[in-house]
């Protein structure tokens, strides 16, 4: 892991995502990205800029107040790049204009980003719009693992990893990703299948099917669950929270368009509904 990148509002959220971010980038020697993108009411096509190259043509009161923004986030920015935490660590500061979506993924693609931290905000109806959004859409669209995290502080240690798995083979990158993360903190990874009413799988398949998993992925610290629910986001939550995980990891397909909206995706609902760190990773994407 060499490029990590925190998309940052400079809000209690984006903070604790830029601590956890500096804790990875301590054990793992990475280089820390720190981004701001300052939206536009008008960039909603997707422009995109460096705030320093920015045309301020049009109405003089738009252009005072675009010009106001870009100096405030710049004293934010050096703040933040300056806290003491991220003493030791190269970090760079990337400060631009418009959509912030477009902007983290063309930061993704631009600096072959490895892995995205960013905050994500619960469940609260104000904050999962504005918030939220953003977070959902780069869940199902980043061509890196991305890990959200919640405001309240909590453990940088993932001592104990929840792993909610399909065992197939186009998980294999991610699955490679979670080996590394379990070797960089020491982790125990608990795999889990959820068996729902509509899935169900016998216990003595599910047993012998993650047993050939962890042997293909070498696994050395880990545990195999099998947990009864009603729907596949709950019994990842409700298993995470009964052995007090620090981290749930888990792929999503980043269905987009109708298939989206029939099916949903089960990650963006755990990002949504877990207070614990989830990392997510959309299994078209062939990042090694």
């Amino acid at each position: 892991m060499k490029k990590i990148l925190v998309p940052t509002d400079f809000s209690k959220i984006a903070q604790t995502a830029v601590s956890v971010a500096a804790d990875i980038a301590k054990k793992s020697g990475a280089t820390l990205t720190l981004l701001h993108v300052i939206e536009e009411a008008s960039s909603g096509g997707g422009s995109f800029s460096v705030a320093g190259q920015v045309n301020l043509e049009g109405d003089m009161e738009d252009r005072l107040f675009m010009l106001k923004m870009i100096e405030r986030a710049k004293k934010l920015m050096e703040k933040t790049a300056t806290d003491p935490k991220l003493e030791g660590i190269k970090v760079r500061r990337e400060l631009r204009i418009g959509s912030p979506f477009h902007g983290m993924t063309t930061i993704i693609a631009e600096h072959k980003v490895d892995l995205v931290v960013m905050g994500t905000s619960g469940q609260t109806a104000l904050e999962e719009m504005v918030i939220g959004s953003n977070t959902e859409k780069v869940v199902r669209h980043a061509a890196c693992p991305v890990l959200t995290v919640h405001g309240k502080p909590g453990t940088k240690n993932f001592k104990d990893i929840v792993y909610a798995t399909a065992m197939n083979k186009d998980e294999e990158i991610f699955s490679r990703f979670v080996k590394k993360a379990q070797e960089m903190y020491d982790s125990t990874i608990h795999l889990v299948r959820i068996n729902t009413p509509s899935n169900f799988q016998r216990d003595v398949v599910v047993r012998k099917a993650m047993e050939d998993f962890a042997t293909r992925l070498q696994l050395k610290k880990f545990t195999i669950n099998i947990f009864n629910d009603l729907s596949e986001e709950e019994g990842i939550v409700y298993f995470a929270d009964s052995i007090n995980a620090d981290m749930i990891a888990m792929a999503t397909h980043g269905r987009t368009g109708f298939a989206h909206v029939l099916a949903g995706s089960i990650a963006e609902d755990v990002v949504s509904h877990s207070k614990r760190p989830v990392l997510t990773f959309v299994t078209k994407h062939k990042k090694k």
